[in-house]
């Protein structure tokens, strides 16, 4: 897994120790958490009805797409 490094202040670095003990966590893993709250992967809400371009119909569906052909196994 990935680490990274940041420098902060004397002060801030009290206040992230004392809200992580307060949680009952790590230093590490309560910085971890609020990146990851902070700086979520995938695409935001409503991402797709906003972008120039997009689709304006109706909500696409996808048809049944039946069963699959049975095949030979192979030895």
């Amino acid at each position: 897994m990935p680490q990274l490094h940041l420098y902060v202040s004397e002060e801030v670095a009290a206040e992230v120790g004392r809200r992580a003990e307060a949680a009952g966590i790590s230093v590490s893993r309560y910085l971890a958490k609020l990146v990851q709250e902070r700086a979520p992967t995938g695409w935001p809400d409503g991402w797709f009805d906003r972008v120039p371009g997009g689709w304006q119909g109706a909500p696409l569906e996808r048809a049944p797409q039946g069963e699959f052909e049975p095949r030979e196994t192979l030895p």
